[in-house]
């Protein structure tokens, strides 16, 4: 079965970010797990930093937005001779904290409202990127 969502979580650190129809850039928002050394090596996959994540001010508000926003063009999306999933993409620096969480939460929301939504971690398998503590 075809998805209604496709969803990839990715970071702008490793490449382009992929094609979309609605695209969530987190790195000067939301706090960064990379910052903790105790976060580092995880993921969003984790549940630690998806808490971490979604208790930022902010995260939850633009989670909901996303799948809003979702729900709105996949009518736009369905016609009857044209039919695809809605895509979106969530980015963060390096692919493995913030978006991954974020990519989650946004799936389980759609799937929570019974709309199918597939995710994909394009870069949560990546090493970590070196850089200065930000957020």
């Amino acid at each position: 079965m075809t998805p209604e969502v496709e969803i990839v979580s990715f970071g702008y650190g490793h490449d382009a970010p992929p094609q979309a129809d609605l695209t969530w850039d987190v790195r000067t928002s939301l706090r960064d797990p990379h910052v903790d050394p105790a976060m580092r090596q995880m993921t969003g996959l984790d549940k630690a930093v998806q808490e971490h994540v979604l208790a930022t001010r902010g995260a939850i508000s633009g989670v909901r937005g996303f799948a809003s926003a979702a729900l709105g063009m996949r009518v736009a999306l369905d016609t009857p001779d044209r039919r695809r999933p809605v895509q979106i993409a969530i980015g963060c620096v390096g692919g493995r904290h913030r978006s991954v969480a974020l990519a989650e939460a946004v799936a389980d929301v759609l799937r929570r409202i019974h709309v199918t939504a597939a995710v994909t971690h394009r870069d949560v398998h990546r090493p970590l990127i070196q850089r200065e503590a930000a957020r």
